[in-house]
């Protein structure tokens, strides 16, 4: 056994096909399917089980699978380390982002980073939070931009920012005209949320103080799929949203038919982290993007005390 027949395995427990996980590995399906069946007979273990039509990993396979994952995070742990020690801010940096983010910090950070850091090569995914949690588990990126707690002892976080939440409504809206919007306000309102699976339709919820979305009204099912559809939802009158601070700084502030103001309750915000393995050797390099992101953040935004150092 190698680390290659290790990866051919990773490759195939993630695609169940042996074609993708070929592709993935650079090498013909018959070289792939030959060397994992050279494996099995090696181990006397069957680590796939095959039809025409499916793959499905074997339990034992499935345990296989999780050492050789451990393996193949300690063989990157060693590479990170030897670069580490040659310049730890060198070189590419995978980072990922939540879509309710990263349009709006991307564009402050990266010249900055860029002037302050030209060695570091940012290298940007923008997905949900579920997602990136599991390529962050994969070691497919080094870290991720969110805004929930992470609970996971493998996992460790710095502390970036809080960003408070504005209410959005449309101009002819009754909101117009108040000069302070508080929580009783919302309860009576058409509350949009982002669909299931953005963690800022929850945080919606939860700074509403409602265990789950309104069962009330036409727009009760409503859901939009960005930040953008939820804003151009309210243009059209479809009801009020809230929205992220830095969200403000997107295009459809500048039009008409919206506006926004801030929500006059506490901890009414959400806490925007920087989350990364423990095992990742270049910790320099995240605390020196860490740093750029709070040296860049608008007074819209709170940074946490003692982030980035």
């Amino acid at each position: 056994m190698n680390l290659r027949d290790i990866q051919y395995i990773i490759a195939v427990a993630e695609t169940r096909h042996f074609g993708k996980a070929a592709e993935r590995c650079y090498v013909s399906q018959p070289t792939l399917s030959g060397q994992i069946r050279k494996l099995e007979e090696e181990l006397g273990v069957a680590i796939f089980e095959r039809t025409s039509r499916s793959v499905a990993i074997t339990p034992v396979g499935e345990q296989i699978l999780a050492i050789g994952r451990q393996i193949t995070e300690q063989v990157d742990a060693i590479q990170q380390l030897a670069r580490a020690q040659q310049d730890p801010l060198a070189g590419p940096l995978r980072l990922g982002a939540i879509p309710t983010l990263s349009p709006y910090l991307m564009p402050l950070i990266l010249m900055p980073l860029k002037r302050r850091h030209p060695q570091m090569k940012l290298v940007l995914s923008e997905e949900l939070t579920e997602s990136l949690l599991q390529r962050l588990h994969h070691h497919e990126i080094d870290a991720a931009l969110l805004a929930t707690p992470v609970e996971n002892p493998r996992l460790d976080e710095i502390p970036l920012f809080d960003e408070p939440f504005w209410v959005a409504f449309p101009r002819k809206h009754d909101f117009y005209t108040r000069e302070k919007i508080r929580l009783r306000d919302l309860q009576q309102e058409e509350l949009l949320l982002l669909s299931e699976g953005h963690c800022l339709a929850q945080q919606a919820l939860d700074v509403c103080h409602l265990k789950d979305r309104q069962v009330q009204g036409q727009m009760a099912d409503l859901r939009a799929a960005s930040l953008e559809t939820l804003i151009q939802l309210v243009r059209s009158g479809f009801g009020i949203t809230l929205i992220p601070a830095l969200a403000m700084r997107g295009s459809w502030a500048t039009g008409g038919g919206v506006v926004a103001q801030p929500l006059e309750l506490a901890g009414a915000s959400r806490r925007i982290s920087l989350v990364y393995r423990q095992s990742f050797p270049r910790a320099q390099a995240l605390q020196a993007l860490a740093q750029v992101i709070i040296d860049n953040l608008p007074n819209t935004v709170y940074p946490v005390d003692g982030s980035g150092t």
